[in-house]
């Protein structure tokens, strides 16, 4: 199983890197999980145009899935021809939001995305496990947990502090969480983590490694937000970037 990192700015795209999207592949399979703003781009520069087989959405802020609207144009004007339609798994509305996005006709995503209503529990998408829980955030937000030849990755989408993450990171060889927040000041509740809070579930979790995302740098400080989540985990942690790529 390999992740690679196409966008992981918190909130809006950063100078340097685009929202929130994650390429996880094995079997040949290849499952985006988010494509928030400017990720189609990363997309073509660290996996290729088409490298999409089935689409998660954890959540229909715009961080995390508007280049699902772009996408469209992608395939279904292919030089070729249209391509089939892709799965997408998504929170309720997300057929209607990126219509709405699109075009003004209710049925201008008919033909380029197929949709499944995300809800807690098990199932599977191409070689994976997936496993999605509610956590805690405004609207409606899916923490994922993806197994596969007993190897785990897990990533929190955006949310506060909660149990279900906790769950869905059991274990995890790499724990994907955002860290949007920093402690001591007064930060709006039940909505992001700070670097500490992400080490708290981590060592909870017992996960192999943190990978730190949804940095707001623009307003942030990654080396505080790593000093946060260092004092609370003592396995390994790292701030992710644009075009990485870990192997499992």
């Amino acid at each position: 199983m390999r992740l690679t990192v196409l966008g992981c700015a918190g909130s809006f795209p950063g100078p340097d890197s685009a929202c929130s999207a994650y390429l996880v592949e094995a079997d040949g399979f290849r499952l985006l999980i988010d494509f928030g703003s400017g990720s189609l781009s990363a997309l073509q520069r660290y996996a290729g145009l088409h490298a999409v087989d089935a689409i998660l959405l954890t959540h229909l802020h715009c961080d995390h899935m508007l280049d699902a609207c772009t996408y469209i144009v992608v395939r279904r004007y292919a030089p070729q021809g249209p391509l089939p339609a892709l799965p997408v798994y998504a929170p309720a509305g997300a057929h209607d939001r990126i219509a709405a996005a699109y075009s003004s006709e209710p049925e201008a995503v008919d033909d380029v995305y197929t949709f499944y209503g995300l809800q807690p529990g098990t199932f599977p998408i191409g070689p994976f496990t997936v496993t999605v829980d509610r956590v805690n955030h405004p609207v409606e937000t899916y923490g994922v947990r993806l197994e596969w030849q007993k190897r785990v990755v897990a990533y929190s989408s955006d949310t506060a502090p909660c149990d279900a993450l906790i769950r869905l990171a059991h274990g995890a060889d790499l724990f994907l969480c955002e860290a949007s927040y920093l402690d001591g000041v007064e930060n709006p509740p039940d909505l992001h983590l700070t670097g500490r809070e992400a080490g708290e579930i981590a060592t909870k979790a017992g996960v192999g490694k943190l990978l730190l995302t949804h940095l707001v740098t623009a307003w942030g400080s990654e080396a505080t937000t790593f000093e946060e989540a260092e004092s609370a985990f003592d396995g390994p942690i790292e701030i992710v970037r644009p075009g990485a790529r870990y192997e499992l």
